[in-house]
């Protein structure tokens, strides 16, 4: 069996992992002599038809009654208020009781719900979301009619750059089972980016391996990537501007998103998104790796950049993203938290207008990429992420294909996906691939 570890280690690197469990209590609490609560789902993944249902127990372990109130207040993500109601709690020492609260029907979408109880010795907020039809979500923003021949434009300026690849190996990283090389390749406007490529040992002659290509968080630097197995070439790449791809790009943590933005053209992302194409171009020049098994995986800026890539380049056989950033980008400016926070900044210092910047970022939304993805797509969200709101991952998610999509939602999760997907995807892989 393929072990696991590839796939551990690129979210582990990859993701944010930006725990958002706002602010509430864990769902569960378990103190001997206190008041606790658990809030308990009508769904498995908190996603609903018509109604949302939740069941909110209370349990009173202390010596005293406990008189007061549960309640709840569901809102638009914008803070509109859609429904709310209260109940009046008597609970006797040593007592517990649960109180089921239907919410009225909504729209397709995603809502935030708050649980509060307030008793006598106890107060707590229970923070969650839930979702009505979203496969019926579609953005408002429509992309830009030139969408396509931008990028096909952006992909022949970096095929007329020479890529130089390079593959160095370096024995001191080498461990038992596994070389380590250092991989260099000049990409669009002919910068050098740099990644971590590990081949397994073999004594088979002639033999290619399954390459899992892992693409890297915001600010991320990936390093050499060891697993046990030996079926796997695993390719850490850092775009331009990250880890040991910074020396002609090296913008301060918070300026990378915003680095070029008023330009379309010289947008770092338009390079990274190139760097990462640049990286498919040298899997298929290596005679030990098979151009028919790879896996292009990341998460938040990784999920990005691997929706991106999906939207633009067929030759990966397998694509996951988990928490991806920049899908439905018009419809984040009222949020106040990064990167629309950091966007909003740089266009003021540099007296740019920021209708201007969002024009430029249409160009960059992952949902433009979508209907263009004709390779299996595992997207991975957090209903509670904050960074990745859920109505935006589903407006990307909408637009593919249905024969080509398939999504895994964490009811009580932010910016960050659990062991069961990283199961699932290397089960997807090991399926897609013979590798047993």
């Amino acid at each position: 069996m393929t072990s696991l570890k590839p796939y551990i280690a690129v979210l582990g690197l990859t993701c944010l992992l930006i725990i958002n469990r706002a602010n509430g209590k864990t769902p569960v609490h378990k103190i001997d002599d206190e008041v606790s609560t658990t809030l308990i789902a009508g769904s498995k993944d908190a996603i609903f038809s018509n109604r949302a249902s939740y069941t909110f127990n209370v349990k009173n372990a202390t010596d005293a009654p406990q008189t007061g109130t549960v309640s709840y207040i569901a809102t638009t993500p914008a803070g509109v208020t859609v429904a709310k109601e209260t109940r009046q709690v008597k609970l006797s020492k040593h007592s517990s009781a649960g109180y089921d609260f239907t919410i009225p029907a909504q729209k397709p979408g995603f809502y935030k719900i708050n649980f509060m109880v307030n008793v006598s010795d106890y107060d707590d907020t229970t923070r969650r979301v839930f979702g009505i039809r979203p496969d019926e979500i579609q953005s408002e923003h429509g992309r830009p009619a030139d969408f396509d021949s931008f990028w096909q434009s952006t992909k022949a300026e970096l095929a007329a750059v020479k890529p130089d690849f390079k593959m160095i190996e370096k024995t001191d990283q080498s461990t038992e089972n596994r070389k380590v090389y250092l991989i260099e390749m000049k990409s669009l406007d002919n910068i050098t980016v740099r990644g971590w490529l590990t081949i397994p040992k073999t004594t088979v002659k002639n033999k290619r391996f399954t390459t899992f290509l892992a693409l890297p968080g915001y600010q991320v630097d990936l390093k050499p990537m060891l697993g046990q197995d030996d079926d796997i070439a695993i390719l850490a790449l850092n775009v331009r501007g990250q880890g040991n791809s910074r020396d002609v790009i090296h913008p301060k943590r918070l300026e990378f998103i915003s680095l070029n933005v008023e330009d379309k053209n010289k947008y770092v992302l338009r390079g990274a998104i190139m760097d990462c194409i640049r990286a498919i171009d040298f899997i298929n020049s290596r005679p030990e790796l098979d151009p028919k098994r790879v896996e292009v995986s990341g998460g938040s800026m990784g999920g990005f950049l691997a929706a991106a890539v999906a939207g633009l380049d067929s030759r990966a056989q397998l694509i996951s993203s988990q928490n991806p950033i920049l899908s439905d980008i018009r419809n984040l400016t009222d949020q106040d938290d990064w990167p629309m926070y950091d966007l909003r900044k740089y266009a003021g210092e540099k007296g740019y207008k920021f209708d201007k910047i969002l024009d430029n970022l249409d160009y960059f939304d992952i949902k433009n990429f979508a209907q263009n993805i004709q390779t299996p797509i595992l997207l991975g969200i957090g209903l509670l992420d904050h960074l990745a709101p859920p109505n935006n991952e589903y407006a990307f998610y909408n637009l593919i294909n249905k024969k080509y999509r398939d999504i895994m939602v964490f009811k009580d999760l932010g910016h960050e996906v659990p062991m069961v997907y990283v199961l699932e995807e290397g089960h997807r892989m090991r399926d897609k691939f013979g590798l047993f």
